[in-house]
Order: structure tokens, then sequence, then C-alpha cells
């Protein structure tokens, strides 16, 4: 039986509350990748099929959102999901391949042949091997396509119908994915600016005669999304069932080598790349080597590209984040190294738009759209504004009803903390985000003064003599007590803060597998049996309830 599509389910969902109303509950959730997820039936890395059965461990302790980072599809040697080949589609990696109807368990050798061993080191694995998931779930998915397209793409199924369907439902975008894809297969993967003349500048003529010469890969990508879309709304569908919300993530930008960046190349800058200014710890500034925004342009259609996005990411979520919300305002750019036009003078780095004024008005004119986008599918927009941003940017997003963030270890001066009871009500508050340390790090690696500072807050000083440098269970439960007890509408706890443990997801900066590659030591089911864990979530469902949040 078919699931509903994404549209009718978004659509089936509330709407944006009016902020400060009663409709905005105070809840907690946890931050988690999807890759980070485990389970018996999991080849390796997360997979959708996973979420149902974490949502209801999560939802036991009293959880009620999970906030995903980006599901878009990392290109190959990437494992960061900030590096995608569209801002549109979700990464086959992340597909449930024991629930695909054209892979069944007794057909799996077949399928993998002399891979099938490599699937076991894949489950196995403490953590996700990147290259080996890719290879065992291509030739999976390869062989899927295969049964797929003789059994029922060939003799026009109900089954094919509903590819079909899919494909018209989703015509804004994926078109220009699944070329993409394919067309990338075919010049072995080289950027698309290296791809010949015609196709570089699509020419109609030339993509059509290339679409008939490529139909089958093009269909092969229509059909992973297909499949992966599919069991997303399964899963969402699921996780509404529970009481759980699901949170995503909206990259600032987008990989110069992507879908959209070749497909709508007006609306993006090439002589130019993202950065970030310069400043005390990077005197030369930050190249992020992505293309920027080409604002001017975006502004002549109103941000149409920008308002589909939010449209298709709240197809998927019922709130997300904006990234680097600072950047939608100003984008700090600077000269793409070669770039300069014969005999033009050489671009130089600023921001866009330059001046402050410009800057309020673009700003609040980008963020309106997206709003709007999002609002088409009923999702809500959280803002990531943090660090070097301007008073008049969270003044903005005050006033846009769009809540911001509260880092615990940054709302402070020198070592005068914030006290979380005194958080907007209109924000998220964390102890630390997926680019931090755990809070059992944090905690442990603070000096003296600073350990002292925290605990000067109002909730912790009745606690102070029993709350050392060591973290233990007592230093755990009082900073749950913290954080749960601010008044922001939503507080995210990151998966190794409900836990108690050491482990990072990413150290901003430094490249290695240590890096986007994080997976839960057992299943949800597993891991309840573990004394330590089952006292950790039992420390995290008290203070749930002690906050009122729920």
């Amino acid at each position: 039986m078919s699931s509903p599509s994404a549209e009718n389910q978004s659509q089936s969902s509330s709407s944006p509350s009016v902020p400060g109303s009663d409709a905005r509950r105070r809840i907690a959730g946890v931050t988690v990748p999807l890759f980070s997820l485990r389970s018996d039936r999991s080849w390796g890395i997360g997979e959708i099929g996973d979420l149902p059965e974490f949502a209801a461990w999560m939802r036991a302790a009293g959880l009620r959102l999970v906030q995903l980072l980006p599901l878009g599809e990392v290109s190959g040697g990437e494992t960061s999901p900030y590096m995608a080949l569209s801002a549109f589609g979700i990464d086959p990696m992340f597909i449930s391949l024991s629930a695909v109807p054209e892979l069944p368990a007794e057909r799996l050798g077949e399928a993998l042949g002399d891979d099938l061993g490599a699937l076991d080191r894949a489950r196995n694995s403490a953590r996700v091997d990147y290259d080996l998931v890719r290879r065992v779930k291509g030739r999976a998915l390869r062989f899927a396509f295969d049964v797929f397209e003789r059994e029922h793409h060939a003799k026009q199924t109900p089954r094919a119908a509903e590819l079909g369907e899919f494909v018209k439902r989703q015509s804004d975008w994926l078109p220009d994915y699944a070329q993409f894809r394919a067309f990338k297969d075919a010049f072995e993967g080289r950027a698309w600016w290296d791809w010949p003349e015609a196709i570089r500048e699509r020419r109609p003529e030339a993509l059509e005669a290339l679409r008939r010469e490529r139909a089958r890969d093009i269909l092969y990508y229509e059909y992973v999304q297909w499949l992966a879309h599919a069991q997303w709304e399964a899963a969402r569908a699921d996780l509404r069932g529970k009481g759980v919300e699901i949170m995503g993530d909206l990259p600032f930008m987008v990989s110069r080598d992507s879908a959209d960046v070749w497909a709508h190349q007006g609306e993006f800058r090439h002589d130019m790349t993202v950065g970030a200014p310069p400043d005390q710890f990077d005197t030369e500034g930050q190249r992020w080597g992505l293309p920027p925004y080409f604002w001017a342009r975006m502004r002549e259609n109103d941000f149409a590209w920008l308002r589909r996005r939010c449209r298709y990411t709240g197809l998927l979520y019922d709130r997300f984040r904006i990234d680097h919300l600072v950047g939608f305002y100003r984008t700090y750019i600077f000269p793409e190294r070669g770039q300069a036009a014969q005999g033009a003078e050489r671009p130089r780095a600023t921001f866009d738009p330059a001046e402050e004024a410009e800057q309020r008005e673009h700003g609040d004119r980008v963020v309106r759209a997206m709003l709007a986008g999002a609002a088409e599918t009923g999702a809500q927009l959280v803002a990531e504004d943090l660090g070097a941003v301007p008073g008049w940017v969270r003044e903005s997003l005050s006033e846009l009803g769009v809540p911001g963030y509260k880092v615990l270890i940054w709302e402070k001066h020198d070592v005068v903390f914030r006290d979380p009871a005194e958080y907007p009500a209109l924000s998220v508050a964390c102890f630390g985000t997926h680019d931090t340390d755990s809070v059992v790090v944090w905690w442990e690696s603070r000096d003296d003064r600073e350990r002292a500072g925290v605990l000067e807050l109002p909730q912790l000083a009745p606690r102070r003599q029993e709350l050392g440098p060591q973290f233990t269970k007592e230093t755990h439960r009082a900073l749950l007590d913290l954080i749960l007890g601010s008044k922001s509408e939503l507080v995210l706890l990151l998966l190794q803060d409900v836990l108690a443990t050491r482990d990072r997801i990413n150290v901003p900066g430094t490249v290695g597998p240590q890096n986007w590659s994080l997976r839960l030591p057992a299943p949800p089911a597993a891991l309840d049996r573990d004394p330590e864990v089952r006292a950790a979530l039992d420390r995290v469902r008290e203070s749930i309830e002690s906050s009122g949040r729920g």
C-alpha cells in the first residue's frame, strides 16, 4: 500500500504559530545525525527506517523532537553533510534497503556478489565507513533498479505509475537533479564546468540529445529518490503518530559543483567565493570555496529559488534550522582566484550588500521569502545566529518571529554566565552544537575560575559544594536542570549530552575519519539493557518532567 505524498502530509500539519502564542509549547529534543543511528537492519550507516525505533526510545525519556543534520547527497570522497551535490533530494545511502521490494533478502547474495563480506564489515564498523557504505549500497541499488525496470517500468505496472506520479510532484527540482547526476556519470565525475560547452551552457538541443542518450541513468536517479522519499514519508508519519517532531537543517550555501549551480547559473556568482572576514584569529579571513548567491539577480524574481528550496525542505520537516543566518543578511565574499575579467579591475573582498541599511532591508526580504516558502507546507524556521552577528540582525529575527540560538557555553561575559531562565522565550537553548564538545568534555575542560562562574548561576549555587571538576551523575542532573529550566521554547540536547558521553560529531577546521562518522554503539533496544544508559535516560526524563516541558 502506498503512503500518502509528502505534500499531503505536510499540508495536514498545523500552520506556524504566532510568536508568543499559547501554541508554542516548551519542549525538549535531541540532536543526532541520521548517519549515527544503528539498527539490526541497517547497512553500516543510520537509515530512514531507523528513525521510528529511535523516536520511540527517545520519546520514553520525554524528548519530543529529533534534530537531524542535512540529508542531501554528499559527493564522492566527501563526508560532510554540508557539501552536497544538490540543495534538494535525500542521499541514497540513507535508504533502508531491507524495505525495498526489488531487493528481497533471498536475493541479497545475488545483488552483492563478492561484496557480501563488505556489507558485514560495514555493519560491524565502529564508525561510518563511507567508502564501504557507498560501494555496497550503490551496488545493491543498481540491482534493485534493474529488477524494477524489468518487472515494472517495462510492463508499466501500477508501481511504475507511482514513480511517474512522484516525478510529476517533484518537477521543480527532480529533473535538474537526475540529469545532473546522470550527466556527471557520463563525464566520469568531472565538475560541470569541465563538461562539453553545449551541456555546460545548457543549450536546449544538446540537453535533449543527452537526455535521450542517458535516459536509463536519469530514470535510475529518479527511482532512488522515489525510494528515499517514500520511506521518509512513512517514517515521518510514524513519528507524528508518536508525537515526535522532526527538525532539519538547511545549509547556507550549496557546493559549486552541484545540480543547483549548474541548473541556475545566473543566480550564483562565479567570480567570487563565500567566506568570513578577517578577525583576531585569522587575519586573512576564511575562504570557503562556495559560490555566493547573486543577490541582485535573486531580488529580481523575489528569491524564487530560495522560496522553492524552503518549500521543499518543509515537505521533509516540521521545522528547520537556517545555517549561518547572518549570511542571508550580508554575505562576505572574496574574489575567486584567477577569475578577474581581462582588463577589468579585480573585485575586492566585501560584504554583499555593502552597507548596513541595505543589509537590514535585504535580510528582511530574504527571510520573509524563506518564511513564505516554508509556510506553504506548514514548517517553522529556526535561525542559527551564532558568532559575530550584529545586534540589528537579532532584532530583525525577533520582529519576524524567528527563534535564534542560545548556546550556554557562549552566553557569558568573561566568566559571568547569563542565566538560562532569562533567555527569550523565542529561542532555542542548548549546551552546544554538532561542532562542539559534549557537555561532559566541556565541564571537565574548564579551569576552576570558569567552572566557578557557572556555579554562580542561581540554579547551581545551592549545589556548589557537590559539583567538582569531575563530571558525575550529580553534575549531569544539575546541568540538565539548568538548561531545561531555561525560558526558551525549545531545548536541544546532543545525543552525547543525553547519554553523558565524550563523543564528538565534528571538529571544525579539521579533516579526517573522526568527523561525521559517529555511530551509536548499539541499537536502542540493546542500549536499554545498559544500566548506565538507562540511568542517564532516567535523569533526562526526570529533569524534563520537573521543567514542565512536554
